[in-house]
């Protein structure tokens, strides 16, 4: 069974997914989870708290992905078509790795330089053989597709 955290982390992105952040309500967000509003800001401490949780959870979630899909693929080119298939369907991944908060997703609040590190890091230590700039160059390449397709 999910936790409160956990239930109201996926209500939270179930709402961003259909609307914009900004219309995003707290007390629908609670209801969703099947919490108290209390119990969400006794979690997160208000919405900007919640919108920098769901982005810290969906950015693991991406980074913990991208992992696999090196570990499976070993191949950068599949892992960041795997990239950018995600951010597509999900706002608040191509927020954090874009920096464009027009997607109607949460703040980010870190710069998508920190995510994109994290990425190149993750795909040097899967891929011994690929040097640092070939992987951050694909994983750039495959983020400027969801700026300009």
């Amino acid at each position: 069974m999910p936790t409160a955290r956990e239930s109201l982390l996926d209500a939270a992105g179930a709402a961003v997914e259909s609307r914009p952040w900004r219309r995003v309500r707290m007390v629908e967000v609670a209801a969703t989870a099947g919490v108290s509003r209390q119990t969400l800001y006794n979690e997160f401490g208000g919405k900007e708290g919640l919108g920098a949780a769901l982005t810290a959870h969906r950015t693991a979630l991406l980074l913990d992905g991208f992992a696999a899909q090196l570990a499976r693929r070993r191949s950068l080119d599949g892992a960041a078509d795997w990239i950018l298939a995600t951010a597509r369907a999900d706002r608040v991944v191509r927020a954090a790795l874009t920096g464009c908060q027009c997607a109607g997703a949460p703040p980010t609040g870190a710069p998508p330089a920190r995510l994109i590190a994290e990425l190149r890091d993750r795909a040097v230590r899967a891929l011994p053989h690929a040097s640092p700039t070939d992987c951050e160059s694909a994983i750039r390449l495959a983020v400027s597709h969801l700026i300009a397709p």
